[in-house]
């Protein structure tokens, strides 16, 4: 079955008692059933709550600009309008704050806003900022070696790595990050987590990880030396949130939400799903609102806002950039658990797979949440195209 744009008829999934189409266990991530499963992932994976507390909600203010109709290009090139792209690209969400108030917000697909939305890889961008609050005070030193928090890994591949190294997803570490590889280091993670079943037919002799510790202590492996080149690999984060919580004595969920989620002032509890052992998933598994996700992007903007050490922002927006850096950002980088621009801009980025996205520009004050459900992992024509048009409304609120 195909994936369908909100421009298309909806497939009944998950409707009736007894809803007759059903995600398969195996691949509720594929298309088309990530379109329903990335709004509705507490109701087929286990999962912890994100406290927002009983604090105050951060009110967002409107300052409504009508942006439906705004010129911007298509995945190909051709002229378009933002709300003709929001449909391509398979949107879910879509908020654009200038100034901290709301200049416009759409909701697609069913999504409302309540409704928590799966953030995959901007989960890293969370853990990371946590654990630049961990920094701040003392509790994690980036300069130290990873084995000095988690004298275990003395035999994987992440020994003589430093904590810096893992924040920045330069350590040697042999991992693959190949999605469609079910027996690839990440195809594990998803066993490890609790997100897929074994794979039927697979081979009987494979160990499969019960839980993700597991995995990580098996990766024994360097294809290089610590701190030669960047390499986007997930486990990474996950390492960086056992030290958060052999530092702290508390687990991920917890950190999150007494650091972070209830003093940014959400609207709405978070979740992140968990593994057999407990583990809340740091790499991809955390879920929030849209506006939510737009009061992070606006914490950030505001350098931390007090909440997160504004040198630790300042030290984020500072990565070693390009040339070719990747194909939809060829003068990027990447530091501390976010992807940076543009060496001119400094605008950081966090992404996910299947088109999650927070943008956040200093220079024109402007945060960009854009929740989507593509129907394929990484779609560089479809980022692209996102990118240029945030630059559209940068320019249209000027």
């Amino acid at each position: 079955m195909s994936s369908y744009r909100n421009s298309d008829p909806r497939p009944p999934i998950m409707q009736g008692s007894p809803p007759k189409l059903v995600p398969p266990k195996l691949d509720w991530d594929r298309p088309p059933w990530n379109r329903w499963a990335f709004q509705h992932i507490r109701e087929f994976l286990p999962t912890i709550e994100v406290w927002r507390g009983n604090g105050h909600r951060r009110r967002l203010e409107r300052a409504e600009v009508a942006l439906d109709d705004l010129p911007v290009v298509d995945s190909k090139g051709a002229p378009t309008t933002l709300a003709g792209l929001l449909d391509e690209t398979y949107a879910d969400g879509f908020l654009v704050l200038k100034d901290g108030k709301v200049a416009y917000e759409r909701y697609f697909n069913g999504m409302d806003e309540r409704t928590l939305h799966l953030s995959q890889s901007m989960a890293k961008s969370v853990t990371g900022s946590v654990c630049g609050i961990l920094a701040g005070r003392g509790l994690i030193d980036p300069g130290r070696l990873v084995t000095d928090y988690l004298p275990e890994l003395g035999d994987t591949g992440w020994a003589g790595a430093t904590v810096q190294q893992v924040l920045d997803m330069t350590t040697g570490v042999r991992f693959s990050e190949e999605y469609t590889d079910r027996y690839s280091e990440i195809g594990q993670v998803d066993v490890a987590t609790g997100w897929k079943p074994i794979p039927p037919g697979s081979d009987p002799d494979f160990q499969w990880p019960s839980h993700l510790f597991e995995l990580i202590l098996r990766l024994k492996d360097q294809v290089r030396p610590h701190g030669e080149a960047f390499e986007y690999r997930s486990i990474e984060t996950d390492v960086l949130a056992f030290i958060m919580e052999r530092v702290t004595g508390k687990r991920l969920a917890q950190l999150v939400s007494e650091e972070l989620w209830q003093k940014l002032g959400a609207d709405e509890s978070a979740c992140f799903t968990v593994d057999g052992a407990g583990y809340a998933l740091a790499d991809g598994g955390f879920n929030a609102t849209l506006r939510d996700y737009g009061r992070f992007g606006q914490l950030i903007l505001d350098n931390g806002g007090g909440v997160i050490p504004a040198d630790w922002i300042e030290a984020t927006r500072s990565g070693k950039h390009g040339p070719n850096f990747s194909p939809s950002l060829p003068d990027g980088s990447y530091r501390n658990q976010f992807w940076i621009e543009d060496s001119r801009s400094r605008s950081l980025m966090c992404r996910g797979v299947f088109g999650q996205l927070i943008h956040m520009s200093w220079e024109h004050r402007m945060v960009v949440v854009k929740l989507s459900t593509y129907p394929d992992f990484l779609n560089a024509a479809y980022s692209v195209a996102t990118q240029k048009a945030v630059h559209a409304i940068a320019a249209a609120l000027a």
